[in-house]
């Protein structure tokens, strides 16, 4: 044991150091865990989403194909609808579209105008895109339809993100 004595000033700052100290600590570590808890949570279903579209239904015509899937953002989570146009190209593979406009993010429709059949048609700027996504020059769009990465699962499509066309 030491023979320095502890002053009544000292004992109070070490006293009230410490508990201010541990009072902070209980404070902030909830605010901590709220904030990292979900970085650390697992990721669920996955990169590919489950749609109702079997693949031997496919033709050379673009169909729509709606599918729904759980998104979690952070603490909420919803369900969350999606659209692709999808079809069999000449070689018999599988081509799946986004139906975002790249002009100004409308929805554009197969022979959605009647001067324009067999393109993708944007109603917002009359925008136009062939089949396999590429825009038609001189209409608004500047690139190509977004693509979905896909997968084959028990005879059922299964979707990916959007991502850039590597088609065209």
């Amino acid at each position: 044991m030491s023979k320095q004595r502890v002053s009544r000033r000292q004992f109070l700052n070490y006293t009230l150091t410490g508990v201010g100290g541990f009072m902070a600590a209980g404070m902030l570590m909830p605010m901590v865990r709220f904030a990292v808890d979900p970085v650390l949570e697992a990721g669920g279903g996955g990169e590919f989403h489950a749609t109702k579209q079997k693949v031997d239904e496919l033709t050379k015509v673009p169909q729509r194909v709606d599918f729904t899937y759980e998104q979690k953002d952070a603490w909420y989570t919803s369900d969350v609808t999606q659209t692709a146009w999808v079809y069999k190209d000449d070689k018999g593979e599988i081509v799946a579209l986004s139906p975002v406009c790249k002009h100004l993010g409308c929805t554009v429709n197969w022979e959605g105008d009647k001067n324009h059949p067999n393109q993708f048609f944007c109603p917002c700027h009359m925008g136009l895109y062939e089949k396999n996504g590429k825009n038609v020059p001189g209409t608004p769009p500047t690139k190509p339809l977004d693509v979905y990465p896909f997968k084959v699962k028990g005879g059922f499509l299964h979707l990916g993100k959007p991502k850039p066309n590597n088609i065209v």
